[in-house]
């Protein structure tokens, strides 16, 4: 079966699996459950992510769910990439040198790890925004494009103050830094790069989406900046009725 249609289309069938599974292990919906006995989704902002976890719970449910999340990426790709390798049955030239590459199946369990996080199977298709796992999946496609994403995602972070703003554009950044790293730091052909640039597109688009409701608070002031305070509600009280 290597080389033909069947044998591609079983790769990404099982290379998307290995990403959805194991991505809709929610690190923080499971943390908080098994170290709280509560759900996430109904504290704080309600998102199931490690800025909602360490609002909440604290840093010892924080770390653990840092290390689920980022984990977890790696962990799909690993397993996508060593099946490929073991079956054989997708080999793809990516014009390095290395006539059979499984490296592409890496892309496409980095598409389902990121929609198994955002909407996790296990957890009633209610899970988090993708930040944690998209750093795990683009670390390890190239370490390269982590170190260029964090550096922009530091920068944003300290001139604006919205980590959400940060994130969005740092993810976003991802789509322009995929292409020039496959195409000039790897060597890949320009159809390889680009190929490999739309895949990437689709878990960065997605954990954009996933943000929605920080763009909306963005775009009319009411997003909260490092270190602000929640507003609270001021309650006016009736004043009691004057007797005649």
């Amino acid at each position: 079966m290597q080389g033909t249609l069947l044998g591609y289309l079983a790769s990404v069938t099982i290379a998307a699996l290995c990403g959805y599974l194991i991505g809709s292990f929610n690190g923080a919906i499971v943390t908080v459950r098994l170290l709280k006995h509560k759900d996430v989704r109904k504290y704080g902002s309600g998102n199931a992510g490690l800025t909602n976890v360490l609002r909440c719970f604290g840093k010892g449910c924080g770390l653990l769910t840092l290390i689920i999340d980022l984990g977890k990426g790696a962990a799909a790709m690993a397993l996508a990439e060593w099946y490929g390798k073991r079956l054989g049955w997708a080999p793809l030239a990516e014009g390095t040198g290395a006539a059979n590459n499984f490296r592409w199946l890496c892309y496409v369990a980095a598409i389902f790890v990121v929609a198994g996080h955002v909407f996790p199977v296990w957890h009633g298709f209610r899970g988090g925004k993708g930040v944690l796992v998209g750093v795990s999946v683009f670390l390890v496609i190239n370490p390269w494009t982590f170190v260029i994403l964090m550096a922009i995602f530091a920068v944003i972070t300290l001139v604006s103050k919205y980590v959400s703003l940060a994130s969005i554009i740092a993810t976003l950044c991802v789509i322009p830094t995929t292409f020039f790293l496959e195409r000039f730091q790897r060597g890949t052909t320009a159809f390889i790069a680009f190929f490999y640039t739309v895949m990437i597109a689709l878990p960065a688009f997605l954990i954009v989406y996933s943000h929605h409701e920080n763009i909306a608070r963005l775009r009319n002031g009411t997003e909260r900046k490092i270190g602000e305070k929640k507003k609270k509600k001021r309650i006016r009280r009736k004043k009691p009725a004057q007797s005649e």
